[in-house]
């Protein structure tokens, strides 16, 4: 079973791919969501977001399906 911070970088690898699939960069997407740049990237580097923040960045990169692998 994979442990709490292997599962945080599985939510954070996750919206990266997202990103990269669907060409946004994090500045995009701060400005989508009203959000600092800055604050994206150490959410996403350090893995530690709400599900709320999960949902909140694939809404505002257009994401309508989410491949978990």
């Amino acid at each position: 079973m994979p442990t709490q911070t292997e599962w945080e970088a599985k939510a954070a690898n996750l919206l990266k791919a997202e990103l990269k699939r669907q060409g946004v960069t994090y500045a995009q997407l701060a400005e989508r969501i009203g959000e600092k740049e800055v604050n994206i990237r150490n959410k996403l580097s350090r893995g530690k977001f709400t599900a709320a923040f999960l949902l909140q960045c694939l809404d505002g990169i257009g994401a309508r399906e989410l491949r978990i692998q």
